[in-house]
C-alpha cells in the first residue's frame, strides 16, 4: 500500500495539498462558468430552460485540478467530461446499456456507446498507471468508469448529483496523500456551482456529472488497496445494475 501511494506521488507535477486543491478547483469552476454561460440552452426535468454552461466549467476545473495531482488521471477526467459533452449534444434519448450495446452490435454507434467505451478506456489507462498488479489495474478501471456512470445516474433532479459528489468527496478529503487531494478537487468544483444547480438556473448535465464522477473514482483508486478497490467496484457495479433493471425516470440521463 505504501509503495503504491509513493508511486502515485512520483507522478505529481507539483505538490498539492487538500486545501490548495479545494481552493483551486472552486476558483476555476467559479471563474470559468460565467464565460461559458449563455453559449448553450438546456431543459431540466421540469421542462424549465436552464444554462448548461456550468457542466463544462466543472469538467475543466476538475480535469485541471486532478491533473496537478496526476497528469494521466487529469486526462481521464477530461475524457469523461468530453464523452458526457458529446451525449449532451448528440444524445437521442435511448437509455440503458442494453439499448446502446444492442445498437452497437447492429453497427450503430450511439452517444451512450461513446460514453461507455470512452470512459472505460480512460479508466483502463488510468488504472494501468496508478496500480502495479493486473487485478488492481482492472479494479481501478471499474471504479473510475463506474463512479462516472453512477454520478450521472443520479443526476435526475436539481442538486442530486452535486449532493452525491459532496457526500462522497468530503469524507474522501480526510484521506492522506493524492486520494485526498483529488477528492478535494471534485468537492471544490461542485461546491462552487451548487447554488445555481439547486436554484435550477444551471445544470451539470452529462458533461459535469461524468467528469466529477471520474474524479471521485480516481480519488478512490489512489487511496485504496485491494480490499477497498473490491468493495468500491462491487458498489458501483451493483448501483449500475440496479439502475439498469429499475429503469430511469423520464428526462434522466443515459
Amino acid at each position: 500500500m505504501v509503495n503504491r501511494v509513493s508511486r502515485i506521488h512520483s507522478f505529481e507535477s507539483v505538490p498539492v495539498s487538500r486545501g490548495g486543491a479545494l481552493a483551486l478547483s472552486a476558483g476555476l469552476a467559479h471563474g470559468v462558468a460565467p464565460a461559458l454561460r449563455g453559449r448553450w440552452t438546456g431543459v431540466n426535468h421540469a421542462g424549465r430552460g436552464v444554462d448548461p454552461g456550468t457542466g463544462p466549467a466543472v469538467a475543466v476545473a476538475a480535469a485541471l485540478g486532478v491533473g496537478r495531482v496526476h497528469p494521466v488521471a487529469g486526462a481521464a477526467v477530461a475524457v469523461a467530461g468530453m464523452c458526457g459533452a458529446y451525449d449532451d449534444v448528440a444524445g437521442d434519448g435511448r437509455r440503458g446499456f442494453r439499448a446502446h450495446l444492442g445498437a452497437l452490435r447492429r453497427g450503430e454507434v450511439t452517444s451512450g456507446a461513446v460514453k461507455l467505451l470512452g470512459v472505460s478506456a480512460a479508466g483502463l489507462v488510468t488504472g494501468a498507471v496508478l496500480k502495479e498488479r493486473a487485478v488492481d489495474k482492472a479494479l481501478a478501471a471499474v471504479v473510475i468508469a463506474g463512479a462516472a456512470h453512477c454520478v450521472n445516474l443520479v443526476d435526475v433532479r436539481p442538486g442530486r448529483a452535486a449532493g452525491a459528489v459532496l457526500a462522497l468527496g468530503l469524507p474522501g478529503m480526510l484521506r492522506p496523500g493524492p486520494g485526498g487531494a483529488v477528492a478535494a478537487t471534485a468537492t471544490g468544483a461542485v461546491a462552487a456551482v451548487l447554488p445555481g444547480d439547486l436554484g435550477e438556473r444551471t445544470m451539470l448535465g452529462d458533461t459535469g456529472a461524468h467528469a466529477l464522477g471520474a474524479a471521485l473514482g480516481v480519488a478512490v483508486a489512489a487511496a485504496n488497496g485491494r480490499a477497498g478497490l473490491v468493495a468500491h467496484a462491487a458498489a458501483v457495479v451493483a448501483a449500475a445494475g440496479y439502475g439498469e433493471r429499475a429503469g430511469a425516470p423520464a428526462g434522466s440521463p443515459v
